[in-house]
């Protein structure tokens, strides 16, 4: 059972979408965490790292990341200076319901995941283009006038194309930008691979010709997690995503690696709030 003091889901999102304008001048205590929405974080000012999934990305004035839902995340502060950012959260379902087939508003996060590169540096004209936008959307969100909501989620719209258009393009790839331990993130990638497969500390160190202690010590110092904790929350993710799909409960604990459906069971209840089945019900 993952302890849920190092690593667990923040934030409950039952709107279409919420933007945070947040500055803060104190240290903030925040653990590794992950959200069932999507996240796009705009970076003002601030000398902040923020930690996805083993990579480190130092972020600059106007850097826009992209945390797609279910991404294990920590922002590492430096609570010297003052640290702003604009921070918007998107329900998956907005972005689907307002898709087109030519159109996908999703692909973005689904083309960070390929690239497994999540930060956007925009450049020239294009930083002042996406703090207008995050600013429209939080006075248009703030607004009692007639249609500011409507307003509002225009402005989003407008800013899920942009990022889609311009994260299209070569100049997008900010590979550079970050830093990560590429031992780890074989593992992890391998841990991703065969998650219906039994995967012990052994097998793992093994596979990677590392030592138990080494192997448990330079992961968590990567991910800010253990192993276990790591492959139970990916197979509990993989599970609840395939049972959004309509995946019979049964089933979809099965091939996201759950050999004792009780352990599931238990496990799922403690991530999620209600039983897998309940989550399957959901429009």
């Amino acid at each position: 059972m993952l302890d849920r003091s190092e690593i667990g889901k923040r934030g409950y999102l039952h709107e279409d979408y919420r933007l945070f304008h947040l500055r803060d001048c104190r240290a903030v205590k925040l653990d590794y965490h992950y959200h069932e929405f999507d996240k796009l974080v705009f970076h003002i000012e601030g000398r902040t790292e923020y930690n996805i999934e083993g990579k480190s990305y130092p972020l600059q004035p106007m850097d826009v990341l992209l945390v797609s839902r279910n991404m294990i995340h920590l922002p590492v502060i430096d609570s010297s200076r003052s640290y702003e950012r604009m921070v918007l959260w998107i329900n998956r379902d907005f972005l689907s319901r307002s898709s087109r087939e030519d159109a996908d508003l999703t692909s973005c996060f689904a083309l960070a995941a390929q690239r497994d590169q999540y930060l956007y540096r925009p450049q020239g004209e294009a930083r002042e283009r996406y703090r207008a936008l995050f600013g429209r959307i939080k006075e248009a969100s703030g607004s009692e006038a007639f249609g500011a909501r409507l307003l509002a989620d225009t402005y989003v719209l407008q800013l899920m194309i942009a990022l889609n258009r311009d994260l299209r393009a070569p100049a997008a790839d900010n590979a550079a930008a970050c830093r990560f331990d590429p031992k780890m993130e074989e593992v992890t990638h391998y841990i991703r691979e065969h998650l219906q497969e039994q995967l012990s500390i052994d097998r793992l160190a093994g596979t990677f010709y590392l030592s138990r202690y080494y192997l448990m010590h330079r992961f968590k110092a990567a991910y800010g997690c253990t192993v276990h904790q790591y492959i139970q929350q990916k197979r509990l993710q993989t599970a609840a995503e395939m049972i959004r799909q309509g995946v019979p409960v049964l089933k979809a604990a099965e091939e996201a690696g759950f050999g004792d459906y009780s352990v599931f069971l238990r496990a799922f209840r403690a991530a999620y709030g209600c039983s897998p089945r309940t989550l399957g019900a959901r429009p």
